[in-house]
Order: structure tokens, then C-alpha cells, then sequence
């Protein structure tokens, strides 16, 4: 119990500012490959930043595993939190949890399970999308062969990538850019069955609910 009271103190007392280090992770990240033109010295501190908020987030989670008490199950138990201490670029999807956090310090009611996987949904796929569309740009824009050469290019691709549309008319042609795509299409078909998933158990659940309510009440 000590453990578990600890480590929810700790989650508490950093939600808010990992919260805010996310923001400004995909902030930095994103200048530094949009704005290519800038002084070195602003690309030094964009990439100082990106790396100080990435090592924010390793401290994090070596604290909670050893706060959590449960060893190496920790890795199993949290496989998301491991997932996005690997991928970087997902971490903004804590902003979901701070906003939480910042309900239950008011008082105020936390969202319900189909509001909160919409909510993870949504903003998981917009971050994914826009994270992947940052990444592919980078690693094809100094490609000789490359057909993604703007980042709206790389936008359409991404959109189509994640909606397992694959229309062709771009394609990665690094290697860097080609495991970027693999990793898009699995996360895509994996928060697709999600949203649907939830969708439909939230309309069987107002099914059984209209059904109950037409049924006349038992004497």
C-alpha cells in the first residue's frame, strides 16, 4: 500500500508539467524539421529541448517503476507507457491523462469509458498523424528519389497510411521512411478497431437501455 500510495503521489505531483513537456516536445521537434533555414544556434536549442524533455520522461518512468514495486512486470503491466518512452513523438497523447488529473483536483467528474477512448482516440490519431507526417518528411525530404518532397505531401501520405487507404501516389523510399510506414499502418488499424469497437459498444449499450426502458415493469 505504501508503494501504490507513493507512486500515485508521484503521478500527481507530474502530470501537469510532463504534461507540458509534451506540448512543447512535438513543439521543438516540429520546428526543427519545418524551419530548416533557421541560425544553427536555433536548431541547437530546439534539439537540446526535445532531448531534455525526452530524458524528462525517462526519469519518469524509472520512478514509477521503482516506486511501483512490481520489478520487471512493470514493463508487461505498462507495455503503452514502454511503447511511448520508445516513440517519443506520442507523448503529447498525456495530455489526455493531465486534463484528467486536473478534473479529479477540482472535484469534477472524470469522463466516461466511451468519452475517454474517443478522446484517446481522437487525439492519439491526430498526434500519430502529425508525428508521422514529421518523421517521413525528415527522413525522404534529402532522398534523390524521393516522391515526398513537402510536408503536405507528406500529410496526404500519412492520412492515407493510417486509413489503410494506400492510394501510391507517394511512398517512402527510405528505409527509415518504409519502418516509419509500417509502424503508421499498425497503429492505424489498431486505433480503427478501437474507435469501432467502442462505437459499437456504446450503441448496444443505448440498444439495451431503449429496450429496458419499453419492457413494463414486473409486478
Amino acid at each position: 500500500m505504501d508503494d501504490e500510495r507513493r507512486l500515485r503521489g508521484w503521478e500527481r505531483w507530474t502530470d501537469l508539467p510532463l504534461g507540458i513537456a509534451s506540448l512543447v516536445f512535438l513543439g521543438s521537434y516540429a520546428v526543427h524539421v519545418l524551419e530548416p533555414d533557421l541560425p544553427e544556434a536555433v536548431h541547437v536549442l530546439l534539439l537540446s529541448l526535445t532531448y531534455l524533455t525526452w530524458a524528462m520522461f525517462a526519469v519518469d518512468y524509472v520512478v514509477r517503476w521503482r516506486l511501483s514495486g512490481e520489478g520487471p512486470g512493470f514493463v508487461r503491466r505498462h507495455w503503452l507507457d514502454t511503447v511511448v518512452l520508445v516513440l517519443p513523438l506520442l507523448r503529447p497523447v498525456r495530455v489526455v491523462r493531465t486534463y484528467e488529473a486536473m478534473q479529479r483536483r477540482h472535484g469534477e467528474p472524470r469522463m466516461g469509458l466511451h468519452a475517454r477512448v474517443a478522446a484517446y482516440s481522437a487525439l492519439s490519431i491526430s498526434l500519430l498523424g502529425f508525428s508521422g507526417a514529421l518523421a517521413v518528411y525528415q527522413a525522404e525530404r534529402p532522398a534523390p528519389n524521393a516522391t515526398i518532397r513537402t510536408f503536405g505531401d507528406s500529410l496526404w501520405w500519412t492520412c492515407s497510411t493510417l486509413s489503410t487507404v494506400g492510394y501510391g501516389d507517394y511512398v517512402p523510399v527510405t528505409t527509415l521512411g518504409r519502418f516509419i510506414a509500417v509502424g503508421l499502418m499498425a497503429c492505424g488499424l489498431a486505433l480503427l478497431g478501437t474507435v469501432t469497437g467502442s462505437f459499437s459498444s456504446w450503441m448496444l449499450q443505448r440498444f439495451d437501455q431503449g429496450e429496458d426502458a419499453k419492457r413494463p415493469p414486473q409486478k
